[in-house]
């Protein structure tokens, strides 16, 4: 989910990353290998992105040699858990990823609970805008009122990783109560700061929300002239043709929920991973592109939202929890809950600056088939986000999402806390 550049199979796996700056965005499986586009470049700092940035005095990552616990062992076993995908309809719009002409980027009609993702750069050469709108296709005619409870999106720049740390930083914040409602034969903005936004070219913009739907809503992602109104526009726009990559579709069951049916127990499990969106041990979700009817796959599971709730044994020693990118380069977010509580905490990954991973070294194929039969092997340049420490008084509770612009896949780890 970056500019595509030169294509590269690279073996996806614990020690494996790319140069600093080095951006991905998966393609397919070639060979076991996961296949993806690659541009080296370091990022463009932009002052825009930084005042919307929250800033933090939290440690940033960690170095893998730096923990105590892997004095006496460095080896990691894979924890075995299952997973179910739960939840409303994801909308997903990646393609065509460069938009070289106004026109609808992605459209489905949907009802109940529904996220849409939307990831697009102004390959134009003026400016442009791009917004969600809604229209009631509610058959019985009547008004459609749909609820925004959840999402953000970041001011367009040419800083990717910026921009999708951005953007996720606010979707794991404050949730949303936004109220919308859709008369008969109307159309109105998912958001109505969304016209206001312009993309110069050359630049990306990335966006989530979560909403529901009282009755069927048509949802188009649209760029459009930034002097045009969105709403009149959408009489006369056409649905683009999808790129090469076609990442872009209807996916059923927006929320995969990934647990254990054995409790860990840190002193006699010691350290384990679990993949998250590497397609062999997490696999990507498969659905269907409205606009044509065509198979679509979402290579990176963007857009789906992770509950990870793995429980502990009881009265065990606290557990240290991390996540490390395996791919190369990352930037994004995440959240903790404790017990049933209704507040989470938000955790950059990593803390305290924009991206990590791009110092991780590669690792033969033997030590990647290896992490997939159940045993993966800490390096001293693994680069790893602090996820904290907690007691087992109460069960955790994670939430995770791939972040646009990142590499994939990444792995969380359990071990126990010193």
């Amino acid at each position: 989910m970056t500019f595509k550049g030169k294509l590269a199979a690279w073996v996806l796996c614990v020690l494996a990353c790319m140069p600093v700056g080095a951006e991905a965005r998966h393609h397919g499986e070639k060979d076991n290998s996961t296949v993806v586009h690659t541009e080296r470049k370091l990022p463009v700092k932009d002052w825009r992105q930084e005042v919307i940035m929250e800033k933090t005095r939290e440690r940033g990552p960690v170095k893998a040699k730096e923990i105590k616990a892997l004095k006496h062992s460095n080896t990691m076993h894979k924890w075995t858990v299952t997973s179910r995908d739960t939840g409303g309809t994801l909308l997903f719009s990646d393609s065509p990823e460069y938009v070289d002409r106004p026109g609808i980027l992605y459209q489905d009609t949907v009802q109940g609970k529904a996220r849409v993702l939307y990831y697009h750069l102004n390959n134009t050469q003026v400016p442009q805008k791009v917004a969600v709108v809604l229209e009631n296709a509610n058959p019985k005619e009547k008004a459609n009122m749909v609820q925004v409870t959840r999402g953000g999106t970041s001011w367009p720049s040419k800083d990717y990783l910026l921009v999708g740390k951005t953007t996720q930083n606010q979707y794991f914040g404050e949730k949303k109560k936004d109220l919308i409602l859709v008369m008969k034969d109307k159309k109105r903005l998912l958001q109505p700061s969304m016209d206001e936004i312009v993309l110069q070219p050359g630049e990306l913009v990335y966006g989530v929300y979560d909403f529901t739907a009282d009755h069927p809503v048509k949802a188009s992602v649209i760029m459009y002239p930034a002097n045009a109104d969105p709403l009149s526009f959408m009489t006369i726009a056409k649905v683009l043709p999808r790129d090469s990559v076609a990442l872009r579709g209807t996916f059923k069951g927006m929320d995969r929920e990934i647990t254990s049916q054995r409790e860990y127990d840190p002193e006699k499990d010691g350290t384990v991973y679990i993949m998250l969106a590497d397609d062999k041990l997490d696999k990507y979700k498969v659905g269907v592109d409205a606009t044509d009817g065509s198979r679509a796959v979402n290579y990176g599971n963007y857009g789906v939202l992770y509950k990870l709730a793995i429980p502990v044994k009881e009265n065990a020693p606290r557990v240290q929890y991390y996540l490390t990118p395996l791919g190369g380069t990352y930037a994004g977010a995440m959240t903790v809950r404790r017990d049933h509580s209704p507040y989470t905490k938000k955790i950059e990954t990593p803390a305290g600056r924009v991206f990590f991973g791009d110092q991780t070294e590669p690792e033969p194929e033997s030590v990647s088939k290896a992490r997939e039969d159940g045993i993966a092997i800490f390096g001293s340049h693994m680069e790893l986000a602090d996820l904290g420490n907690y007691d087992n008084s109460v069960p955790t509770y994670f939430e995770f999402s791939p972040p646009g612009a990142s590499n994939l896949p990444a792995c969380l780890i359990l071990m126990p806390a010193e």
